[in-house]
């Protein structure tokens, strides 16, 4: 059944999911230690049935979102892993949620309790079951037949892939190609087809999926294998180096009516940022609020240090170089910006930043704000504008930006943040170049839990006052 019927298969685990998600959340429900309730249902009434209702379909609906059910047969752990803890945290944020908008009298940390527990009963059912599976396929069980297009060295790649992960179950039944002998010499012994051949081998063979790994040279005569895959309603996967080894990943899009290739350097998940976006709303919100005594002393001590504004407005580059006014407290002289080119000779950064330890623009309050970055707060406001996002990149001037390589300006690609990788690594005792590694591998990495995990690291880099100056 399962090398037949995977859509059947996906199903039956997507049912269990449901069971096993529904008889958990019951029974902690049914927990008075864990709900603080002793009859959930008669003391919430039908709000409870909505937050049980939500425990028990909130996974299935975000495994499908988040491509849980699709094939996990060529994935590695720790890709399945970081699917089940983003899944795992979207389910506890949402079960929260509801039970928070429903007003039911559980206790606060039972959506968090429920989705663990959940989470952890979901993850060891499926790593048992992909470990029965690849299992399964070292021994020859339910694998899958696949035709590589092509017969150079990017077939012959593909070949010693599948030939080195046993556990994928996948097996090369030959290679398509429209020359009489393959190029690389390692598939002198393979099986080879000809491309007008396709229907008849599709016709006649067992064949689950076709693979396409060809040079560019070869794709304007690859249509007919194109073209007979989709009569016989066999995948297939496109693998061609089409502008050489360094193109971004594809997602799959439409311009207009037109379906279409969509090259980014990064795809993030869409879900995610909206979950980041939220995050984003509910803690500046909740900043701002706790903060706001400590930006009116400040202010304070600032107005009444030499009489001047007490914000400092500055035009920074935010997501793709669009320009926005970030909000600060102000930390130097009134006419700081007009004495700039007096100080540029203390510059002790390298590349396009400008940062100076003893710059004498900066006033005595300021420099106590500096050094615990109270000065940065009020960009809390920025990310209630949706300018910054509590975590990313720093966002720099259009100064700097001009001076940019070509591959500096994909720190631009995702939205600045009031903290980074950057800001918990040292701040200004990092050079530029690694300033921008930094950020670059933040962005290629970005996650829910790496978010977290800087959020955590700023706390005590702002008390110590790391790397600051």
């Amino acid at each position: 059944m399962l090398r037949n019927h995977g859509t059947i298969t996906a199903s039956l685990v997507m049912s269990l999911d449901v069971l096993l998600s529904a008889v958990i959340c019951l029974l902690l429900l049914h927990w008075p230690q864990v709900s603080g309730l002793v009859d959930p249902f008669q003391q919430g009434g039908s709000a409870m049935l909505i937050v049980a209702l939500t425990g028990c379909f909130i996974w299935p609906f975000t495994f499908q979102q988040l491509e849980v059910y699709q094939s996990a047969r060529t994935l590695g752990f720790w890709d399945v892993a970081r699917r089940l803890v983003v899944s795992g945290v979207v389910t506890a944020t949402v079960l929260g949620a509801v039970a928070f908008a429903t007003e039911v009298p559980l206790e606060r940390s039972f959506p968090f309790v429920c989705a663990a527990a959940q989470g952890l009963a979901l993850a060891a059912t499926r790593f048992l079951l992909y470990g029965l599976l690849r299992t399964a396929r070292r021994f020859g069980r339910n694998t899958r037949n696949i035709l590589i297009v092509g017969s150079g060295a990017r077939a012959a790649q593909i070949k010693r892939n599948i030939d080195s992960h046993p556990s994928w179950g996948l097996r090369v039944l030959g290679f398509v190609d429209d020359v009489d002998t393959p190029v690389d010499p390692s598939l002198f012994n393979a099986k080879l087809f000809r491309i007008e051949q396709m229907p008849m081998l599709l016709g006649d063979m067992v064949v689950d999926r076709v693979v396409v790994a060809c040079p560019r040279s070869m794709l304007g005569s690859i249509a007919p294998v194109l073209s007979a895959c989709s009569s016989a309603g066999v995948p297939l996967t496109l693998l061609p180096d089409l502008f050489g080894d360094f193109l971004p990943t594809p997602n799959i899009g439409r311009f207009g009516q037109r379906p279409s290739l969509e090259f980014a350097a990064v795809h993030h998940n869409s879900l995610l940022l909206g979950v980041k976006r939220t995050v984003d709303l509910v803690g500046a919100s909740i900043a701002l609020i706790l903060s706001a005594p400590l930006i009116a002393v400040a202010a304070l001590l600032i107005w009444r240090g030499d009489g001047g504004p007490v914000f400092f407005r500055q035009t920074r580059c935010g997501l793709y170089g669009r320009r926005f006014q970030m909000v600060k407290l102000r930390t130097m002289c009134v006419d700081a910006e007009a004495r700039k080119v007096e100080v540029m000779a203390l510059n002790e950064m390298d590349g396009p930043v400008f940062k100076a330890r003893c710059d004498p623009r900066i006033t005595r309050v300021g420099a106590f704000l500096r050094r615990y970055s109270l000065d940065e707060l009020p960009q809390f406001w920025n990310v209630l504008m949706g300018d910054m996002s509590l975590v990313g990149p720093r966002p720099p001037v259009p100064e700097e930006v001009v001076h940019y390589e070509i591959s500096e300006r994909r720190r631009l690609s995702m939205r600045p943040g009031i903290t980074c990788i950057w800001q918990v690594s040292g701040r200004n005792e990092i050079g530029f170049q690694e300033w921008v590694k930094l950020d670059l591998q933040y962005i290629d990495s970005w996650s829910l839990t790496l978010d977290a995990r800087i959020l955590a690291q700023t706390v005590p880099a702002v008390v110590f006052a790391r790397g600051a100056h």
